[in-house]
């Protein structure tokens, strides 16, 4: 090698280390030492609810190959995970949430093939795959349950909760999706009633079981061996049931929680499913619901406990109701959860999923005037708290509750037998209607709006659920070319997380608590703390602040302008600012 060419490698070498020197000043996480990070942590999940995504064979129902089809769109969001919603084998009396085979693909869906493609096409863009598991209860036409049912000696017989007949009426025991609510069934063929905390399509395991158990772990192995990266055990902190059956008191199902989530072996089964399979494999556990208390949730989540990995809790998301809610609410709840778990566990943020209407419908505003403001403030509020970030699909668009006018048109059974339920008990049923157009799950579940094609680009045949006629304005298409866009916002959004640790594992303080319209709050990470801003009202409202950090840099802003005066800032409605302060 001649000097020309020594001289050319010692200065490309000086400029490679004067580089890495300059990206690590710059970087907060190589200045700042952060203790138990996880992939999970720092993930960015998008929720897709599998019917409603994208259907690729004209049958109106969203399939695993819509899905693949989408997943260059997936990737441009910035998400690094997405959590699929039940794609089991199944009759679909709950859509998907009665699974008659753990291991088979619902025939709707696909082929096991087309989710080996899909998982392959997720991991070859960097994006984890978490699946939802129901294991609190099986479909009626599982096969453990038809063997359960078919003699009281069935090897079968105790994978269920039964009650033979000739010892009379059992307990009465509340059932959340029943007409009449009541969670226990007669079965004719052996004389007994067995227990469904659901639909009676959806009868309870028996956890208490060891068979049961040790059928789980397989199931979850099997599909961790394919490589999934995650679980969300749905519903299971009902799993543990109190099998002497005690009386409950008068109205207790107004208390759901209490009498029946977290009930004694909870926690066994839990760290008995973590020490036989999550502790094998580098995945995210996650249960619906937190118990009925902070306590509760700690022992879920706890790094000491070996339980699970995080808590998804839903006084958050439970706020919105009808007759709206109280900003100062909100701000009390996420606070007082993060402040429970800021120096041990880990939260989940949302403020949507399937089980919800529509996030902006429920606590934004979505008239014309005011949904994408919104949305835009709605989407910055989720990706800027600490905790790991659920997005549901549609809400990177601002997608909107649909309106229905008869419960004809709804197709959840939730909402179809809770009908049936306030009609037999003389409710009034204008107001339950309107309440129900309100809250609906089928609100959420509304198909992706893609284009202003037919069915908004997401089927050539007729959609299992109506598509929002909003679709015309409310599309990816259209979102697309707009720089300005709730979706190219949300995508400034989660660039911007995944830039700055401090938004992941950043501590979190409330600011002027007491603001009447004004969401604000710090997060700090070593030497850097950020402002977020989030303006609650049509109404233009002020702020004041310390001194100094109204001129702050301007890390993200859904308007084009931020109205400065001394230390105070003027907000527009529905603003939403994230200031650089420090």
């Amino acid at each position: 090698m001649n000097r020309s060419s020594i001289r050319l490698v010692i200065c490309l070498f000086i400029i490679l280390v004067v580089s890495n020197s300059c990206k690590q000043n710059n970087n907060p996480q190589t200045t700042t030492s952060v203790q138990n990070a996880e992939w999970w942590k720092e993930a960015i999940v998008y929720q897709i609810y599998p019917r409603s995504f994208k259907d690729s064979d004209g049958d109106g129902v969203g399939d695993l190959k819509g899905i693949i089809e989408k997943l260059d769109y997936i990737k441009s969001l910035g998400v690094t995970a997405v959590w699929l919603n039940p794609i089991y084998s199944s009759p679909n009396a709950d859509n998907g949430y009665d699974v008659s085979d753990y291991r088979g693909i619902m025939e709707e869906f696909g082929t096991m093939d087309d989710f080996d493609a899909l998982l392959a096409g997720l991991h070859e863009r960097d994006i984890k795959l978490v699946l939802d598991i129901v294991v609190n209860h099986s479909s009626d036409e599982h096969e453990w349950f038809k063997q359960s049912r078919s003699s009281r000696d069935n090897p079968y017989r105790d994978y269920y909760h039964w009650w033979p007949a000739e010892k009379g009426e059992p307990p009465y025991r509340y059932s959340l999706f029943d007409p009449k609510g009541d969670a226990w069934q007669y079965d004719s063929l052996t004389n007994a009633y067995y227990l469904h905390y659901f639909a009676k399509q959806q009868p309870d395991l028996n956890w208490s079981n060891p068979k049961v158990r040790q059928e789980v772990y397989d199931i979850l192995r099997f599909w961790a061996d394919k490589g999934v990266d995650g679980f969300r055990l749905d519903a299971f902190q009902f799993a543990a049931k109190d099998t002497t059956y005690p009386e409950f008191p008068d109205g207790f199902e107004k208390d759901f929680i209490q009498y029946y989530a977290m009930q004694d072996g909870l926690h066994d089964y839990l760290k008995e499913m973590n020490q036989e399979v999550f502790s094998k494999y580098d995945v995210m556990s996650v249960a619906e619901g937190a118990g009925r208390n902070f306590d509760d949730a700690h022992k879920l989540v706890d790094r000491d406990r070996k339980e699970l990995n995080m808590a998804y809790a839903f006084e958050g998301v439970d706020i919105p109701k009808y007759e709206g809610y109280e900003l100062a609410t909100m701000k009390e709840v996420f606070s007082k959860w993060d402040k429970e778990f800021n120096k041990d566990g880990w939260l989940s943020i949302f403020l949507a999923n399937h089980d919800q209407a529509r996030m902006v419908s429920r606590w934004g505003n979505d008239s014309e005037a005011y949904r994408s403001a919104s949305a835009k403030l709605l989407n910055t509020f989720i990706l800027s708290m600490r905790g790991t970030p659920y997005c549901y699909y549609g809400d990177e668009l601002g997608m909107t509750n649909i309106d229905f006018d008869t419960i004809t048109q709804y197709q959840d059974i939730a909402a179809i037998n809770g009908y049936q339920k306030a009609l037999s008990e003389g409710e009034d049923m204008d107001l339950f209607m309107k309440k129900l157009n309100f809250g609906s799950r089928d609100n959420g579940r509304t198909p992706m709006q893609w284009d202003n094609s037919e069915n908004a680009g997401f089927t050539l045949g007729t959609p299992w659920l109506p598509v929002n006629p909003n679709y015309i304005d409310i599309n990816v298409q259209k979102e697309n070319s707009n720089p300005g866009s709730v979706l190219n916002h949300f995508r400034e959004l989660t660039t911007l997380r995944k830039q700055n640790p401090v938004l992941v594992y950043g501590s979190y303080e409330l600011f002027a608590p007491e603001h009447p319209s004004i969401y604000a709050y710090t997060r700090t990470l070593g030497d850097k703390t950020l402002l977020t801003l989030l303006n609650f009202s049509k109404e233009s409202s002020d702020i004041s602040l310390e001194v100094g950090w109204a001129k702050s840099p301007i890390i993200i802003n859904n308007y084009n302008d931020l109205q400065i005066i001394d230390d105070s800032i003027k907000m527009k409605p529905f603003q939403a600012v994230i200031l650089n302060i420090n």
